[in-house]
């Protein structure tokens, strides 16, 4: 199946690099108009917008923080009165901030990661799920993590239980929204070549987790990118809401 995304609207925060940044790609080329949100790195994101139109495709760079709830609020903001809708919106931007053994793990510590893992993502569907469902239609793809169900590698406990509420809000709010017509799903990477773990794990780490991955690799942006496509695309996944896509090469079973 052909998926494409033409005149929609596409939100993809995080997008300046790793998965965020090949899900921008991949809409971009098929036919959307694709916010490029980024923090920091305007000059990867700039990249990724350029790699876009160069493909023929429509995109916009556009920076927020989005460490607290405010930033999401001011990014949707901008959004909608620049673009005046959201058709398709990717949750992507979080973090790990670092890895904590237990004992190690403060309040303002939790804090943080709740609010740029769970309180980010929240209000950004909070503020952008209302237009798609008096419109009839929309999607909202919120990344998760295999770490929901496992608990995370070492020093990531805080990290995984934050995933593990994404997981939660997007099936809550599924069914909320089903009557009018939206979807909201839940992608699940495994262990993926990104960024992420470039800079928060080690090459020994690296080596046992891929060691447990039955395919016997990572995997990378651009797999998990299709999957967000497919979530996305009406024709593709119109029925399907509420649910967690796993992209683990087979290293655990999500149910």
């Amino acid at each position: 199946m052909d998926l494409r995304f033409d005149d929609e609207v596409v939100l993809v925060t995080g997008a300046s690099t790793g998965i965020g940044a090949a899900a921008a790609r991949h809409f971009g080329r098929a036919g959307a108009t694709v916010i490029v949100h980024y923090n920091a790195n305007g000059e990867r994101a700039a990249e990724v917008v350029q790699d876009i139109e160069q493909g023929g495709g429509r995109a916009v760079a556009v920076q927020q923080d989005l460490s607290e709830a405010s930033g999401a609020v001011a990014l949707a903001e901008h959004v909608l009165q620049e673009f005046g809708r959201v058709d398709v919106l990717v949750n992507n931007a979080g973090g790990l901030i670092e890895r904590r053994p237990l004992g190690e793990r403060d309040a303002d510590f939790v804090r943080r990661l709740l609010d740029l893992n769970v309180g980010q993502l929240i209000a950004l569907c909070e503020a952008v799920a209302p237009g798609m469902a008096e419109r009839g239609r929309g999607s909202i793809v919120n990344v998760g993590s295999v770490a929901a169900v496992t608990g995370g590698a070492g020093g990531s406990a805080v990290y995984a239980t934050t995933k593990g509420a994404v997981t939660t809000y997007t099936r809550g709010i599924a069914r909320e929204l089903a009557p009018s017509g939206v979807r909201a799903n839940t992608l699940a990477p495994g262990v993926i070549e990104t960024p992420f773990h470039d800079r928060w794990t080690t090459p020994e780490q690296m080596r046992g987790m891929v060691s447990t991955i039955p395919m016997g690799r990572a995997g990378s942006a651009d797999e998990c990118a299709g999957a967000i496509l497919f979530l996305a695309h009406d024709g593709a996944a119109g029925y399907i809401t509420g649910q967690v896509l796993p992209v683990n090469g087979g290293q655990h079973f999500l149910g």
